[in-house]
């Protein structure tokens, strides 16, 4: 039987960056993001640079303590790759002056990003915004009898 000398490809830097949305984990960011990250995409308020995401995570996180994050499809064609990412959890938090009441989130997001040397060096993002404001605004469903 002939051996190979097969080694694990290495983790593309799209899969780590989708990991540190699933965890949380800033370890996963700063693996997969360039040091001078470009956000092409910045939302209002936001920071450029790895520290936008970063805070992001947190202020969500706090929102969404059980937040998971899933790759639906990812192509990679070049240096770009595009992800489809599923964003799951439950409202239990504060996100601005608004406490959850446990509404179950689910919406999805798009992200492009520009690979130089194995790390996203820029991302251009868009976040299903209607659908998330929506479930945050939405009253927490309730399953039990009626009194």
């Amino acid at each position: 039987m002939a051996r190979h000398n097969l080694r694990p490809l290495p983790t593309p830097p799209a899969l780590l960056y989708a990991s540190f949305w699933d965890t949380g984990d800033p370890t996963f960011a700063h693996w997969a993001l360039a040091t001078r990250f470009i956000d092409r995409t910045l939302p209002e308020g936001r920071a450029q640079g790895i520290t936008g995401p970063l805070d992001a995570s947190k202020t969500f996180r706090a929102a969404v303590p059980d937040l998971s994050v899933s790759v639906e499809h990812l192509l990679v064609v070049g240096d770009r790759a595009v992800v489809r990412l599923r964003f799951n959890g439950h409202f239990t938090g504060v996100f601005g002056e608004q406490r959850g009441q446990g509404q179950k989130i689910d919406f999805r997001a798009v992200d492009m990003y520009r690979v130089r040397d194995g790390v996203i060096t820029d991302n251009w993002h868009l976040e299903d915004y209607q659908t998330l404001f929506s479930q945050l605004a939405s009253k927490a469903v309730t399953t039990g009898a009626k009194s």
